[in-house]
């Protein structure tokens, strides 16, 4: 599991005019079932995914197609996340290791 950690680097109301092609993008990995979850942070300064790959390079190329990138409204952070401690609907939440994407 990872999590993409999205800070802007732009005001908010750049942010929102990019918002609609941004969830396209979230949408897209969604339905792909790289994405289990994702949302702002508080405040308001960026945001995280939660994502399923097989790498951490393979994190790095999906969000090359994420709006905000392209447009040099974020930085991105990845995070590799492994979890020693768990509860039992975990593995369910996230998927087993065999049956991660990409």
């Amino acid at each position: 599991m990872f999590i993409i950690e999205l800070t802007y680097t732009v005001p908010v109301a750049q942010i929102d005019a990019h918002m609609a092609p941004h969830i396209a993008f979230l949408e897209k990995y969604y339905h792909s079932g790289h994405f289990i979850a994702s949302g702002r942070k508080e405040p308001r300064d960026g945001g995280l995914i939660f994502a399923k790959a097989d790498s951490k390079q393979a994190v790095a190329e999906i969000i090359e197609h994420d709006p905000f990138k392209q447009h040099q409204l974020a930085t991105y952070r990845i995070i590799e996340f492994k979890a020693t401690k768990k509860n039992h609907g975990y593995d369910a939440f996230v998927g087993e290791e065999e049956d991660v994407l990409l």
